[in-house]
């Protein structure tokens, strides 16, 4: 007789969802206004609090997993989902910069520790490994309600002229635009089998609370990755053989965790967890990779703000702050505490100078580094290795691997992502 075939376990089938019901985290149908019930780890908790006894850290991540669970929206045909990540800056920064305009001491403080904040949080996000939309919320956020209050507080002292705020708003839209562009696929190494010529982001699963990382569809290797000049067709051949003899001596090029080979200057990302071809860095400000196919947009959308942000800043101060030039202006402004609407304008235009100053040190070294033809995380190797030579305090780091010149490098980086040379995959695996 033939072995009888096991029955598959059947899913469970659910109806169609109103806009209030979702499938949760443990596959089960649930309600929106169900939201309080249910929740025996925060009822222990709460005991725990009242008998004054200590709650384990396990208990408190069980907790806020299921709080960002049941945190939902009515929506068409199932609740949506909130990211608990993008709500603190809709709340915290107005409240803040309103604190901030009662007094100057208030303002000192505010803007003191808004960045000591940013970065505390920063580096808890990225000891743990993980994602967050906080900084992408922080960031289209912050250029909002910097042209709500513009335009509330600054515009109707008729200052400002239609096409100065003409040039203001195309400038917003144009940053806009340039971040939507450098959110796209920066570059994603993808199996051979796969039919799509590029990666969206929604196909990458966030990496747990313990950081392992999780791809999908990532099990073979890049079949149009560019390789570098120093590395042939032949050379690679080469190393893909070595790889089943002796791997240590190809391990470089060979990626363990999405399985294949990766070609010159790609890495592995542990955010997203793919590797990226010619990966810069993993930009918090965009929650995605900046590599080979959004470089150059990302670099786009920085001068922009850059221009953007300084005319905002300079129509703002000429208009608050009659008579003086604007460095004057910044730190001596008689009077401006002593009406709300120019405190306010005040505290937004040094919170606009602080995240100015930020974004123009990155692109200070962006520009480094695409004059020399590094990335990023080559200058960190470099760095660690203590194979690179610093100069000007550190700012500059040289590897001497890739660089061919002014010129040459800044041609290069132009070309990015439009010449991709097309290996078969015989050739790589």
């Amino acid at each position: 007789r033939k072995p009888a075939k096991k029955k598959k376990t059947q899913e469970p089938e659910f109806e169609p969802l109103c806009c209030c019901e979702y499938i949760d985290r443990n596959g089960e149908k649930n309600h929106v206004a169900a939201c309080l019930c249910d929740c025996q780890d925060l009822d222990e908790s709460c005991e725990r609090w009242i008998q004054c006894k200590s709650v384990q850290p396990e208990t408190c991540e069980r907790i806020v997993d299921t709080v960002s669970d049941r945190l939902r929206i009515p929506w068409l045909r199932g609740a949506r989902k909130v990211n608990l990540s993008i709500v603190p800056p809709l709340i915290v920064l107005p409240v803040l910069l309103h604190v901030a305009s009662w007094h100057f001491l208030l303002g000192v403080l505010v803007l003191i520790s808004l960045p000591v904040l940013a970065l505390w949080y920063y580096y808890l996000t990225h000891r743990r490994k993980e994602r967050t939309l906080f900084f992408l919320s922080l960031g289209l956020f912050s250029l909002g309600y910097m042209y709500y209050v513009f335009l509330q507080e600054v515009v109707p002292r008729g200052r400002v002229g239609p096409t100065q705020l003409a040039v203001l708003t195309c400038g917003l839209l144009l940053v806009l635009l340039a971040l939507y562009r450098a959110k796209k696929n920066p570059g994603y190494l993808r199996s051979p089998a796969s039919n799509d010529s590029s990666l969206s982001n929604s196909q990458i699963e966030y990496p747990n609370r313990k950081g392992h990382e999780k791809t999908k569809g990532f099990s073979g290797a890049d079949t149009s990755g560019s390789l570098s000049n120093r590395t042939g067709k032949d050379d690679l051949k080469g190393s893909s053989r070595m790889v089943a003899g002796s791997p240590t001596e190809v391990k470089e090029d060979w990626c363990a965790k999405c399985q294949l080979v990766r070609p010159a200057r790609a890495w592995h990302c542990r955010l997203c967890g793919v590797c990226v071809r010619r990966m810069d860095h993993h930009c918090v400000w965009i929650n995605s990779c900046v590599g080979e196919s959004n470089h150059q947009a990302f670099i786009l959308a920085l001068l922009i703000f850059l221009l953007t942000s300084v005319y905002g800043i300079t129509l703002t101060l000429d208009t608050i702050c009659r008579g003086r030039s604007v460095f004057t202006a910044l730190f001596y402004c008689p009077g401006v505490y002593t009406d709300y609407s120019s405190a306010l304008s005040f505290t937004c235009v040094w919170y606009s100078v602080i995240i100015t100053a930020g974004m123009a040190y990155i692109f200070l070294t962006q520009v480094i580094n695409i004059s020399y033809n590094v990335t990023e995380r080559e200058v960190q190797q470099a760095l660690r290795q203590k194979t690179g030579r610093r100069r000007l305090c550190g700012l500059i780091v040289d590897t001497g691997q890739y660089s061919r010149g002014f010129l040459r490098n800044w041609l290069q980086f132009s070309t990015l992502g439009t010449q991709v040379a097309q290996h078969p995959a015989e050739d790589i695996v």
